[in-house]
């Protein structure tokens, strides 16, 4: 298996699914690029994980790993010891260290409004759900985005697990300690904060960090030539 023509593959996170990658994979494909995008099942991190693994291992192909948001835990978690893997990029993204979730990674600086706008219920698999309320949707996820189109991706929005967003990184090492990564995000990020965005990109070492000004948490949505151009430069240095 060689880098020399790896798949970009693309994973949503939560309040999200595959389709908020379009525009990326429109700019993707526009340059030839070979790229699939990751249904996530937003149920755990290492089941999500490992379900991103077996997909990996379908492709048959050195790949790239692009991570939106809570996406950005399940890419950590699947590119450990994965030789498939050779480089990660981080869309508003989490890049836990061995021990972190989303939750205690969103809380350590202030500014995140998102539990303000969450709706949760118990689920028959146990534990609760959570989902944004479709009229702070907009607002709270994608304040840049065409509100016809915001107003569209609240509805359809995938709702996440309690048990995904309190799961730690499993993996003894953090995948970004050993594989280039690129970071990507918007200033104006109401669900991550943006000091913890940029701390995770100075902790992982950013070979590029994007700071994408005004740029909301659907920043690959509202900005896709910017996200791909994070992409673009992962690929390139290789």
């Amino acid at each position: 298996m060689t880098s020399s023509n790896p798949t970009v593959v693309l994973v949503h996170g939560a309040f999200a699914d595959s389709s908020s990658w379009d525009g990326v994979a429109r700019e993707l494909t526009a340059r030839d690029r070979d790229v699939v995008s990751l249904a996530n099942p937003l149920r755990s991190v290492q089941g999500d994980a490992a379900y991103l693994r077996d997909f990996i291992a379908g492709l048959g192909t050195a790949v790239v790993l692009v991570g939106h948001s809570y996406g950005g835990m399940v890419i950590t978690e699947a590119a450990s010891d994965n030789d498939a893997v050779k480089a990660l990029v981080f869309v508003a993204a989490f890049a836990p260290a061995p021990g972190e979730s989303a939750l205690e990674l969103s809380g350590r600086h202030p500014g995140s409004t998102l539990g303000d706008t969450l709706f949760a219920y118990p689920v028959s698999s146990g534990g609760n759900e959570f989902r944004i309320d479709p009229e702070k949707f907009p607002d709270q996820f994608a304040a840049d985005v065409d509100p016809t189109l915001a107003a569209a991706m609240a509805i359809s929005q995938r709702p996440v697990t309690e048990k995904a967003l309190s799961d730690t990184l499993s993996a003894d090492t953090a995948a970004w300690k050993d594989l280039p990564s690129w970071f990507v995000f918007g200033d104006a990020d109401k669900n991550i904060p943006v000091e913890a965005l940029r701390e995770m990109a100075k902790r992982a070492d950013s070979k590029g960090t994007r700071e994408v000004p005004g740029g909301s948490h659907a920043v690959g949505v509202s900005q896709p030539r910017d996200v791909t151009a994070s992409i673009e430069d992962a690929l390139s240095g290789l």
